[in-house]
């Protein structure tokens, strides 16, 4: 398969996926949209591996081991997966550090064995593998790997997938039997897992997603700054990243943090509203 070929099924698979995605780098130069597509799609089909519904652990796990072979593979120009193929077609290009990639498959290895965490330290190690490494990738496709922006879009990654775990509590439980609220935080509080399956959050709970929704907040203000220091036709991107994040983490507030009874989601109208108020910002001079 040619990397035209390979390019072209990646981009259908950021179509398949993700609604959203045809809007996103709008602005960005030809190049890099078409880089960004194949990113997602890796990312999009090694979360779908991980978390195949249909196959035991051990066969996913075999199924992870064989797509970083894979991505190996394809790296060193033996690939014969279309999205593998595109993907190490922008490594290459870009120079992007394969590990990365690789931090990306490992986080969902770690999904198969971990399913309970102890502290939040614990979590931020996580996040390392499941959400920073996305991050960077971007950055690597626009050319950036100073510390001072790495370090921005960390934080950022971080917030994101922190508000992500506390708008998914019940599902996460129900459908993954996963429990991301640390053990150390739950203990404190006093809030027992039987907890997350009430149809409503105790004031425990609520008190506990106040604390955890603020760490992400913290992490996501702390990263916002990144918007500014990216190429202007990618920044209203970077800074919905940012939005989206401080947008769940009011909704969760405004629901007095209760994410079990209802899951905070910004919906259509929620997310170009959430796209208006940024362009308006930037427009403006603000901060978006």
């Amino acid at each position: 398969m040619s990397t035209g070929e390979a390019r072209a099924r990646a981009a259908e698979i950021t179509r398949d996926h993700d609604e959203n995605f045809p809007v996103a780098f709008a602005l960005a130069p030809r190049d890099v949209r078409a880089d960004m597509r194949a990113v997602y799609a890796y990312c999009r089909v090694t979360d779908d591996i991980g978390d195949a519904g249909v196959a035991t652990r051990d066969e996913r796990l075999a199924a992870l081991d064989a797509w970083e072979a894979g991505l190996h593979a394809a790296v060193d120009g033996r690939g014969d997966d279309p999205v593998l193929i595109a993907a190490a077609d922008v490594i290459r290009r870009r120079r992007l550090p394969v590990d990365q990639f690789e931090r990306l498959v490992e986080a969902n290895r770690i999904d198969q064995r971990v399913s309970r965490w102890d502290t939040h330290e614990d979590l931020l190690w996580y996040c390392a593998h499941s959400a920073t490494p996305v991050g960077r990738m971007v950055l690597g496709v626009l050319g950036i790997d100073d510390p001072r922006r790495v370090a921005l879009s960390d934080a950022t990654c971080e917030g994101l997938q922190l508000v992500n775990f506390w708008q998914d509590i019940r599902r996460d439980l129900e459908e993954r039997d996963r429990v991301y609220l640390p053990r150390e935080d739950m203990d404190l509080f006093g809030v027992a897992v039987d907890d997350l399956r009430a149809p409503a959050a105790s004031p425990a709970l609520r008190e506990l997603v106040r604390m955890e929704t603020g760490r992400a907040r913290a992490r996501l203000v702390e990263g916002a700054p990144l918007r500014g220091m990216v190429p202007r036709r990618v920044r209203h991107d970077i800074a919905m990243f940012t939005a989206g994040g401080l947008w769940v983490c009011d909704r969760i507030a405004s629901q007095d943090h209760d994410t079990i009874a209802a899951r905070p989601a910004p919906g259509a109208r929620g997310r170009a509203g959430m796209a208006a108020g940024v362009v308006w910002r930037m427009l403006l001079g603000g901060r978006a």
